[in-house]
């Protein structure tokens, strides 16, 4: 039997690891584990701990667990009695102590587990700190250990970085953004607020403040996604830019395309999903519809709150809105005649 040991600041609350000793030294060989409950005199004073994690000769361990007993404290059959037994039959039970204790260490209430949080992702900062990340406020930081981060990297404070997020070189993340399963190039500038899941995110480009990235993003390389856009299964080509108030969803658009600001696709017919494909240089007006299933040719315009519910050739200009209509004088008459019924 082999026991996995550590030794924590604090060994209340666990079963003692008491070894054999070959004269004044200390063996790697296990003598007894003694629970919390069954312990006596000063052996709690015993600071090495049994971790629950064991590795059995099986053999050894079928022929005598029927010698474990209920005769303790708690009435219970300890497996841990097993070191006892074992060793006692002339088999050797060993202890291997753990460098970190709290890789090993128990949960059994919320404020245990927080604790034990705080310092597992406090280790995690360390780590790419020395690496070369600043992390300003590492302890309002909640990065997860298999995230990856680029040298020369900014994350500053109250930012949560989850799964397996990598995040390139020379890059900024600004406060209150939450970044799932994300692969973020280099030099790109992520602004306060930003929520970005399952998503890629090309060299130099820019997001936010409060933009939302859902799965299946793919932002190109030096592209812009501004405040309050938010983009699901959608790639933004090399450059384009969508900076205010816009939702893009199932969409492809190339490069060098300005989406103007309220800008939406219409992918959801209420059973259906379809796709917008938008080529290179298209500029789209603000507060533009687009119905979806359309696509907009290479270099075409789409002017100002136009519904497009059609293909818009290459180079051409779409206009889809009714013609301005100005009445003189109507607004000083609408205003007379409420103010003579407000008098009757």
């Amino acid at each position: 039997m082999t026991i996995l040991t550590a030794e924590p600041p604090d060994p209340t609350g666990y079963g003692r690891i008491f070894r054999k000793y070959q004269g004044p030294v200390e063996t790697d060989e296990v003598d007894r584990i003694v629970e919390q409950k069954s312990l006596q005199g000063d052996e709690g004073a015993q600071r090495e701990i049994n971790s629950g994690i064991y590795a059995f000769a099986v053999g050894p361990l079928f022929a005598h667990i029927d010698k474990l007993t209920a005769e303790n404290s708690a009435g219970e059959f300890y497996l841990t009695d097993m070191a006892a037994v074992l060793g006692q039959a002339g088999n050797k039970v060993l202890a291997l102590r753990a460098e970190d204790s709290n890789e090993v260490l128990g949960v059994n209430t919320s404020v245990e587990l927080a604790e034990l949080d705080a310092k597992l992702r406090a280790r995690k900062a360390r780590e790419l700190m020395a690496a070369g990340t600043t992390i300003f406020r590492p302890d309002s930081c909640d990065i997860d250990s298999d995230v990856e981060i680029g040298t020369d990297t900014v994350i500053e404070p109250f930012v949560q970085i989850i799964g397996k997020t990598k995040i390139g070189a020379d890059c900024r993340i600004r406060s209150y953004s939450v970044i799932t399963n994300c692969q973020i190039g280099n030099k790109v500038l992520i602004r306060p607020g930003c929520i970005l899941e399952d998503s890629v995110i090309g060299d130099g480009a820019q997001l936010g403040p409060y933009s939302h990235l859902r799965p299946g993003s793919d932002i190109g390389e030096g592209a812009h996604v501004g405040n309050f856009v938010e983009t699901k299964k959608t790639k933004l080509g090399k450059g384009s830019k969508a900076n205010h108030l816009t939702y893009l969803g199932d969409a492809v658009i190339g490069e060098g395309v300005n989406i103007g600001a309220g800008t939406i696709t219409c992918n959801y017919d209420g059973v259906n999903k379809y796709g917008t494909t938008i080529e290179d240089g298209v500029f789209v007006g603000s507060d533009s519809t687009l119905v979806a299933p359309v696509k907009l040719g290479k270099g075409a315009y789409v002017g100002a709150a136009s519904c497009i519910t059609e293909d818009v050739p290459a180079d051409a200009l779409a206009v889809g809105r009714g013609r301005q209509v100005n009445k003189p004088g109507w607004a000083s008459e609408k205003r007379a005649k409420m103010l003579a019924q407000k008098r009757k």
